[in-house]
């Protein structure tokens, strides 16, 4: 099965994944954004888009990607990846049905004032805000506001560290 904690960037999904992984057995974190990385990689570049997940081979290479380590390995694949634009969720979560792999699809919430001030607060990416992160705020509340949320199970962060999201995470998936 695949757990997709999804969310906004700076949310917290990547810490929360590695925090998941240790509470699931047989599990494994695998972020789609390296299949990203991989496509930045092609030269000449692939056309500018802004963001990699409007090439039109990054959503059916997760797909694929996911699959094949599955069969390879069983268990569990936990991908902390954002997605917020509808159709592109849309193609995922149908390509990996139609491989019959399950997926308990997460979002990871905060209120705009909190994910703002973890953006500002978090120094790991350099001394100065993400403006990578900031811009996504705004298509996050409008993904949350329109599909998200109804695809999704919600867990507010606003209040928890991320142990405490990763063990509800790891509970609902157990339970």
């Amino acid at each position: 099965m695949i757990i997709w904690i999804n969310g906004t960037h700076g949310a917290g999904k990547t810490t929360t994944s590695a925090l998941v992984q240790r509470l699931i057995p047989d599990s494994r974190v695998f972020n789609a954004e390296k299949v990203g990385e991989a496509l930045m990689d092609i030269t000449p570049g692939l056309p500018a888009m802004g963001n990699f997940q409007h090439w039109p081979p990054w959503r059916p290479l997760v797909v694929e990607t996911a699959r094949r380590v599955l069969d390879y390995t069983g268990g569990t694949l936990v991908m902390p990846m954002t997605v917020l634009v509808e159709e592109y969720w849309r193609e995922i979560s149908t390509g990996l049905a139609r491989h019959d792999i399950p997926v308990r699809h997460f979002v990871l919430h905060a209120d705009q004032d909190t994910l703002r001030g973890r953006i500002e607060g978090d120094k790991l990416l350099g001394p100065v805000p993400s403006p990578f992160r900031l811009h996504h705020l705004e298509p996050y509340a409008e993904a949350a506001r329109t599909w998200l949320h109804a695809e999704a199970e919600v867990v507010d962060t606003t209040h928890l560290t991320p142990a405490q999201v990763a063990l509800r995470i790891a509970e609902a998936v157990k339970g």
